[in-house]
């Protein structure tokens, strides 16, 4: 910091301060925290849980457009996480723990409810020939499908506050900040983008069609299953 307080005095002609190198500085200085929070994220989005397993679900019983738009819905509440864990949301989730319950019954609620109805899938005609849909998810509806699983995820929010409260200081730069949730949407979209190419293919599709309601309920026992998991842990 002391560096680049001094390239900062250094500049005190406006005409030959050269910010590109002040920034370049910051990303130099900055590096390893960057590297390690790529690291810690990459592994948490391979770690099945909610998030995969409702990537999973829509991929192999939907439209690929459908699992899409879950994954969108997925990488804006990560953007949820990251805001309230950069402002410092942790200080008043540690002293006041009522709000992390609410936010655990809550995700936990959701997964047994989105649990319980594919525990009632029945058979869906699916026509592959014109890839279309005869029980489809609406872009908004599979938007917030993704987007509630992920915002009301305890252990989403237990990763950003802890990871944060080390990366992030009153000092450190915007850019950084901003530099720091680029990163996690990016690598959720590529993550989930990935499965959803590998499942949602026509063939893939295919091989699962007459099994669709199968997946429905197994993945829904699943879901179901990390609900109450959820319910059990202690906070």
């Amino acid at each position: 910091m002391l560096y680049l307080a001094h390239n900062r005095k250094s500049c005190y002609n406006p005409q030959n301060c050269n910010t590109s190198n002040i920034d370049m500085d910051l990303f130099q200085l900055y590096a390893p925290q960057i590297i390690n929070l790529t690291i810690l994220s990459i592994i948490s989005l391979i770690s099945p849980g909610p998030d995969f397993a409702i990537i999973v679900r829509n991929s192999l019983i939907y439209s690929r457009k459908t699992a899409l738009f879950t994954a969108l819905g997925i990488a804006l509440g990560v953007t949820v996480h990251i805001t309230y864990a950069i402002l410092g949301f942790a200080f008043v989730v540690d002293k006041i723990q009522i709000l992390f319950l609410i936010l655990k019954y809550l995700g936990a609620s959701y997964l047994l409810y989105i649990g319980y109805q594919g525990l009632r899938a029945k058979k869906h005609q699916i026509n592959f020939g014109d890839v279309s849909h005869h029980h489809d998810l609406t872009p908004r509806k599979a938007l917030s499908s993704g987007f509630l699983v992920n915002v009301t995820n305890p252990k989403a929010a237990l990763f950003f506050l802890s990871v944060f409260s080390v990366l992030v200081t009153p000092e450190t730069p915007g850019v950084i900040l901003f530099t720091y949730g680029l990163i996690d949407c990016l690598l959720t979209l590529v993550w989930f983008t990935i499965v959803i190419l590998f499942l949602s293919g026509k063939r893939t599709r295919e091989k699962f069609s007459q099994y669709r309601h199968l997946i429905e309920r197994i993945t829904g026992a699943l879901l179901i299953a990390i609900g109450i998991k959820l319910l059990i842990q202690d906070a």
